[in-house]
């Protein structure tokens, strides 16, 4: 493996290829297995309990019926290639896996009414999948492996193909076993052709915690340590298994890889005590460290548009652009009625845009480590002088600070008020101690149903019955939050709260609904919601 630095590495990681057409699959391949009961209430059938061909399966005809009233437009066609890599993160190189040899991978542009086709290819040691974070796309494009498709074996390749409906800040990354945590994620940023917003100059900004490759730690053995560590192991240990495998640990997970990576003692107020489980060596800002911070050049006075996206594993980030106010545009990918902040939190999973208007100078960009004391940095540069230490703690890290509650939706995006006609009741349950993390006490298995019905409003009563923090994530839809605040598809429950958010349920197939947590995620905390046939 050769060393990169991201630098030298602009142009690689995604190529413009020939057209690649979707395997054909026979409908219902993804359907059948034992029925493990719901928690979902199903007004239509009574106490009926449906089988699992009662429910519309990912490659059924009414998911592509679905994706025939989007209207699919022109094709944008891409290559990725999930690889082992040695990168260089500005001052230490690790061995980790990444998207074609880049950190984070490069960037996908499209637009609003584009058809994104992508082909994967797999040079990885185990199988792999990508999972479109945010987007609204058809179920068997969705990216979970032995729910929506096949896993994607070492030396094979998987063509995705799907219409793009909504503009906004999204990104990419796997759904098999702790690979988020590795270096497999980019960007997606889906450019509206009627962008009402002006600006002169955009940056995005993608936040990381760090833990492949140093001192010979992996994510496996990060979530093997978390297991064992907690009293005993959590009954799964990694819920995407691959077929084929007949239980085999994960490669890599083997006991004693690295020093203990487990977090004690970290708190934030903000998230309403303990921060996380991972005691993460190094954060990340684009794949840099702060010693070799990435530097963004303007002109003072340029408005910019700042897409910030939080692709860690166990980490909240705080934001802050030293000496500038931000106004928050969008929040996941949709519209927000204007508001001025100096921070943003942002749980893992979530996206948040802003516009600021630059000062004359040189400003750091900073996010920190929400409760883990660690930060991460890049310089905004619009004038002569000395950047800032990699230490500098902008004042408004401590001022005033926006939260998703705070914000409302903005008029195109404000759902239409209506009485739900289903409620799925969603209790976070687990502890720390344990690591025993489920949805109503039952730990993930791809057999699981929570029946809902095209045409429904849906709500999400989701009640966190733990200690921890956990932001929320649904597949496939976007969900308003209450009183009138922005489409989401992810949202942080703080411990011993609850949260009540709706959804039309307007694109047939099997969601996931998970915390974004990678570890909790993979030690049970997912559900799926299965939409019932006509």
């Amino acid at each position: 493996m050769r060393t990169h630095s991201r630098r030298a590495l602009l142009g690689a990681g995604i190529a413009v290829v020939g057209s690649g057409l979707l395997a054909a699959r026979a409908a219902g391949e993804f359907s059948s297995g034992p029925h493990s009961g719901t928690d979902g209430r199903d007004h239509a059938h009574g106490p009926h309990r449906p089988t699992p061909s009662d429910y519309v399966a990912p490659d059924g005809p009414e998911v592509a019926e679905a994706e025939r009233k989007r209207s699919p437009g022109p094709v944008r066609e891409f290559t990725m290639t999930a690889t082992q890599a040695r990168i260089d993160l500005g001052g230490h190189t690790v061995d980790t896996w990444a998207y074609g040899e880049a950190l984070p991978g490069r960037e996908i542009r499209v637009t609003r009414g584009d058809t994104l086709a992508m082909n994967l290819v797999n040079h990885l040691p185990q199988s792999t999948s990508v999972h479109w974070h945010g987007l609204a796309l058809r179920n068997d494009m969705d990216g979970v492996p032995t729910l929506t498709q096949r896993p994607i074996m070492p030396g094979a390749s998987f063509p995705y193909r799907f219409a793009v409906t909504h503009p906004g800040t999204y990104w990419l990354h796997p759904h098999s076993r702790v690979q988020q945590d590795r270096g497999l994620y980019a960007p997606l940023i889906v450019e509206d052709p009627k962008e009402p917003l002006s600006y002169d100059k955009e940056w995005v900004v993608v936040l990381d915690d760090w833990v492949d490759g140093v001192d010979g730690s992996t994510p496996d053995n990060v979530l093997a340590e978390l297991n064992r560590g907690s009293g005993g192991t959590s009954g799964h240990g990694g819920m995407h298994r691959d077929e084929g495998e007949h239980g085999a640990p994960a490669a890599g997970a083997e006991p004693g890889g690295g020093p203990s990576r487990m977090l004690t003692g970290s708190y934030s107020k903000l998230l309403g005590g303990d921060a996380g489980d991972v005691d993460y060596p190094y954060h990340l800002l684009n794949g840099r460290l702060a010693q070799d911070a990435e530097t963004f050049r303007a002109k003072p006075g340029d408005r910019i548009r700042i897409r910030f996206l939080n692709a860690g594993a166990d980490t909240a980030y705080r934001v802050a652009l030293g000496g500038h106010a931000m106004t928050v545009t969008h929040a996941d990918g949709f519209p927000v009625e204007h508001a001025e902040t100096e921070a943003l939190l942002l749980g893992m999973g979530e996206r948040y845009d802003v516009l600021v208007t630059a000062k004359d100078g040189v400003f750091p960009l900073t996010a920190l480590a929400e409760g883990k004391k660690h930060t991460a940095r890049a310089v905004l540069r619009t004038g002569s002088g000395e950047a800032p230490g990699e230490s500098a703690r902008p004042d408004e890290l401590d001022g005033r600070l926006l939260s998703a509650y705070r914000l409302r939706a903005a008029e195109s995006a404000r759902a239409v008020s209506r009485r739900p006609d289903r409620t799925v009741e969603l209790k976070l349950t687990g502890s720390m101690t344990k690591f025993d993390w489920a949805i109503n006490g039952k730990q993930y298995a791809p057999s699981q149903r929570n029946p809902i019905r095209a045409g429904e409003r849906v709500r999400l009563a989701i009640r966190n019955h733990t200690r921890m923090w956990h932001p929320v994530h649904i597949h496939g839809h976007h969900f308003a939050l209450p009183n009138g605040g922005p489409r989401k598809d992810s949202a942080i429950v703080l411990p011993g709260r609850s949260l009540d958010v709706e959804f039309d349920a307007d694109n047939p197939g099997l969601w996931m609904v998970h915390c974004h947590n990678v570890y909790h995620s993979e030690s049970g905390m997912m559900t799926v919601l299965g939409y019932l046939k006509d």
